[in-house]
């Protein structure tokens, strides 16, 4: 959290600048950041109409409306694909939201820094509603976006929730949008201090546990493809794609990519995840049945049991990589007081453990009809298991680092 603050120069406002309002820096702050992402979409989707069949069927409004749509899925809409429920949430474009949407409001936050109280003012007791009405505003901004795109892209073929990603949509202009507003403005670090001792170092903790547990499942997945690569490419032989199929081809796999690193951390914590209805895919079992045609699908395990040794190590996994990344966290900001230590780590490796069971509950939907309509991690199983392992290894790495520098401390004495 430490490095997302401004520089000391923002952090105190003063008077308003004239001449930028702040309802217009907000309000406008938050249709650009929705534009961020959906503009993109548009000339992606137009890019493919051409590169796939060189315009020869359809017109470019029915391209757009494809870009439009898989935005709107991005947020969660879900859409109908001929009568077929389509729910999952292609993460990799979600999170690029999610990241243009920080972004934004950084830059809206600083244009908005001056705004506000002054410090005599507030030495008054005046309350600072800079950051909450701005936050109000950016969410309106990107939620009028998502309902006009919605009335311009939806048809009653297609269905998509216009509830669902409005939902979506504030969600990210209030928790991602307003972090930034309060970091760019310099609100947050006057708001940091404030906050109870043990929450900034855990989470650096949770930070720091997610991006290794995250990292591994990578690999993970990587190493998977690598041993398979030549089903891979037989796989994109079985579709019959053309040069222009195959780039758009592998613009989607990437777009699919971080979903698939996240079904790939749900089998490291051993609850794993399923490819359709009555098949999972875990370090104790593998049941499949007929898969689809995607580049991704030579990365699963083949069908069978594992030895229980194998379960044993890859459960082990976690907890040592939670640990690990607690230590080193502990090593840049140490500490003698035991409690500290282990609570730090506790701490973040469960707020760790429960960001990964989001991420599993975003990572899954329908997929197609049939038996596809239910794929994706166990959600619930993944928070359990990732709640207890990684809050166990946090503590344990927290308990190691702090017995480490104790005894360094002793030596120094």
């Amino acid at each position: 959290m430490t490095s997302l603050l401004p520089r000391p120069t923002t952090a105190r406002p003063g008077p308003a600048e004239p001449g930028r309002p702040l309802a217009l820096v907000a309000t406008t702050g938050g249709v650009g950041a929705a534009l961020a992402t959906l503009v993109p979409c548009l000339l992606l989707a137009v890019v493919g109409w051409f590169l796939t069949d060189a315009g020869a069927h359809g017109t470019p409004r029915d391209a757009l409306q494809v870009g439009a749509l898989g935005w709107l899925v991005a947020h969660g809409s879900g859409v109908s694909v001929r009568g077929t429920a389509v729910t999952v949430l292609p993460l990799g474009l979600t999170l690029l939201a999610a990241w243009a949407t920080w972004r934004v409001g950084r830059r809206a936050g600083e244009a908005l820094s001056g705004h506000g109280p002054d410090a005599d003012r507030l030495a008054d007791g005046e309350r600072d509603w800079t950051v909450p009405g701005a936050t109000a505003l950016f969410a309106v901004g990107y939620a009028v976006t998502v309902v006009v795109v919605a009335a311009l892209a939806a048809d009653p073929s297609t269905a998509p929730s216009t509830g669902r990603a409005l939902g979506g949509a504030l969600l990210l202009a209030v928790l991602l949008g307003g972090t930034g507003l309060a970091v760019g403005s310099g609100r947050a670090a006057v708001w940091l201090p404030m906050l109870p001792r043990l929450v900034r170092p855990a989470a650096t903790v949770a930070r720091a546990v997610l991006t290794w547990v995250l990292g591994a499942a990578a690999l993970l997945l990587l190493a998977a493809l690598l041993l398979d690569g030549g089903a891979v490419l037989q796989v994109v032989d079985d579709l019959g794609a053309d040069a222009g199929d195959v780039a758009l081809l592998v613009v989607l796999t990437l777009l699919l990519l971080p979903g698939a690193v996240v079904w790939s951390a749900a089998w490291l914590l051993g609850p794993g995840f399923g490819v359709g209805a009555g098949t999972v895919v875990s370090p104790a079992l593998t049941v499949l049945g007929a898969l689809p045609l995607v580049p991704l699908v030579p990365a699963l395990p083949a069908a069978g049991s594992a030895p229980r040794w194998v379960v044993v190590g890859v459960a082990a996994v976690p907890v040592l990589l939670a640990a690990v990344a607690t230590a080193r966290v502990q090593r840049h900001q140490p500490t003698l007081r035991w409690d500290d230590g282990v609570l730090r780590g506790c701490v973040g490796g469960v707020a760790a453990g429960v960001l990964l069971g989001v991420l599993a509950a975003l990572a899954g939907g329908a997929l197609g009809p049939g038996r596809m309509a239910v794929v994706g991690p166990l959600a619930g199983d993944v928070l359990v298991h990732a709640v207890a392992a990684l809050g166990v290894g946090g503590a344990l790495g927290g308990a190691v680092a702090t017995a480490w520098q104790r005894r360094a401390a002793r030596r120094g004495a």
